[in-house]
């Protein structure tokens, strides 16, 4: 099933959806009319139970260079609020769906781009990528991007990239841990679609119990993050589908899902 937005679209085969940014002409800009759309179309994924696992693409040879900058002259403090809000609301909410959200990186994603790549919770590359926050260079600092991007590949690396605006090549990339690996070109689609599989085979219960629980331990010290831990696997493996796959794999047999 493909769902047409004005500015994106969505092909939902479960148990996998594939969002593709559609405005090559612009190079993917995030634009409001962009980030509403992607946020409508997580909502309505995130409330799907049959799909497993979401791959983000793009349309041209662009992920996507960031904010549309013509959105960003001439206008008032709460139209820059605005257009902010929205971008941090779309940002939070690929983590706050129970699906993973994999990012497909063909071509640069600068600015807003790379950090739409550091929220997803995995990236695929293609060898020819390159990532840059460059908005040092137009007198405008990449301060949202920042968040996610100090999130994915620490404080040093984070600011080199946000001072100096030099982009980095997709092997520098993997390397920092902005994405997890690296493939040419004509394998993209390939290697998503094989990781997002990957991902739909487990309990859809466990996935989305064990990605809440990823991003809620991520920055508690460790006593915390372990009393956290503990209570969530403990509840977790009350639920049936836990039972079940315990149970498989003691009598070497495929586990049957049921989501609960």
């Amino acid at each position: 099933m493909e769902s047409r937005f004005e500015n994106i679209l969505a092909q939902c085969g479960a148990p996998i959806a594939v969002i593709t940014l559609n405005r090559p002409e612009r190079r993917n800009a995030l634009s409001t009319g962009m980030m509403a759309d992607l946020i409508s179309c997580f909502r309505s994924l995130g409330d799907n139970p049959e799909i497993r696992s979401v791959i983000v693409a793009a349309s041209g040879p662009a992920f996507s260079a960031g904010h549309d900058l013509s959105e960003l002259r001439g206008r008032g403090i709460a139209d820059y609020r605005r257009i902010f809000d929205l971008c941090a609301e779309l940002m939070t909410l690929i983590q706050e769906i129970p699906q993973p959200v994999i990012a497909e990186v063909a071509g640069i994603a600068t600015a807003a781009g790379c950090q739409l790549v550091a929220s997803c919770d995995l990236a695929i590359a293609s060898s020819e990528s390159k990532f840059a926050t460059p908005g040092v260079r137009i007198g405008l600092f990449c301060s949202t991007p920042m968040v996610a991007l100090t999130r994915a590949i620490g404080r040093k690396r984070a600011l080199e990239m946000l001072v100096t605006g030099t982009p980095i090549d997709a092997t520098t990339a993997a390397d920092w841990g902005l994405v997890n690996r690296v493939v040419p070109a004509d394998r993209l689609r390939e290697e998503s679609l094989t990781l997002a599989r990957r991902i739909a085979e487990a309990s859809s219960l466990t996935m989305a119990v064990g990605k809440q629980a990823f991003y809620a331990q991520i920055d508690l010290d460790q006593p915390k993050a372990y009393a956290y831990a503990k209570e969530v696997m403990s509840l977790n493996a009350m639920a049936s589908d836990a039972q079940e796959g315990i149970g498989a794999f003691l009598e070497k047999r495929t586990p049957h899902w049921q989501g609960k």
